[in-house]
């Protein structure tokens, strides 16, 4: 039996201010005419790496992003997924056996594309952000399907708390019912979604008002902490006393993020 290896695909999306969602790309050569085509930044594990650890390593190495929320959501594992003839070309340049059998794991993150600028590095000589339906399909191996695929995943895993992190910490109902309509492919009944959204306890109405539009829309800040999860109603123990003290370290400096700590004797 012919060895299998075994590879990370990243689909990362972003929304930017025009508000368009995006997913970043790397352009690689694949051949030594100098002939290029788009793919998404992926790469082979290490033989003792982590998938996760691997997942973020390759992302950084070919594009500098780096501290993703990274979350995997499917594996591709068809014999047929790097046989084309332009995969082969580029696989003789830069694999030493590139007719192995590769099976990749996907992972997905969502970003708001002004906390991130992507600087190409490796084999990727460039990393740019592209409109979703502006995509070439004719990407890397299978990397239509994985990208498309990761929009379905997300599709079926939609809450406030994940889409939020594609817009700014303030922005408008008609932000955040624009996204949620360019994530599900379909338009929302304005009234209620607006219900729907006031009933969210994370989403805090504010008294500013977008004077941008034409229509009066108030702009609203989402506060990625649960008020019901804090330290006075924390029931401590001798199995978390190490994990709670630690946890009040980290809130003494607070930071963008929001760490989980597994802490034992």
């Amino acid at each position: 039996m012919s060895p299998i290896n075994l590879s990370i695909d990243c689909v990362v999306l972003g929304f930017d201010e025009d508000q368009k969602l995006k997913v970043l790309l790397i352009k690689k050569f694949i051949n030594e005419k100098n002939d290029y085509q788009f793919a998404l930044p992926g790469d082979l594990v290490g033989i003792s790496e982590d998938l996760l650890e691997g997942a973020a390593r390759i992302l950084k190495s070919l594009t500098s992003l780096d501290n993703l929320f990274l979350k995997q959501f499917q594996v591709f594992g068809s014999p047929e997924r790097t046989k084309q003839k332009k995969d082969q070309s580029w696989l003789k340049m830069y694999r030493k056996k590139p007719k192995e059998r590769v099976v990749t794991v996907g992972y997905i993150a969502l970003v708001k594309m002004e906390d991130y600028e992507p600087h190409a590095s490796s084999f990727a000589i460039d990393a740019e952000w592209v409109e979703l339906n502006k995509v070439s399909s004719e990407l890397a191996f299978d990397h239509n399907i994985i990208l498309n695929n990761g929009i379905e995943y997300l599709r079926d895993q939609l809450d406030h708390q994940l889409v939020t992190n594609l817009l700014p910490s303030k922005f408008t109902l008609s932000q955040l019912q624009n996204l949620y309509e360019i994530l599900l492919d379909q338009k929302l009944d304005k009234r209620n979604f607006r219900k729907n959204v006031s009933k969210d306890i994370l989403i805090i109405k504010t008294d500013e008002i977008n004077k941008v539009t034409t229509i009066k829309d108030s702009i609203l800040n989402y506060n990625r902490l649960n008020p019901n999860l804090n330290f006075e109603n924390f029931v401590q123990g001798k199995s978390n006393d190490i994990a709670l003290s630690y946890s009040r370290k980290i809130c003494e400096h607070i930071s963008r993020y929001n760490p989980l700590y597994i802490a034992e004797e």
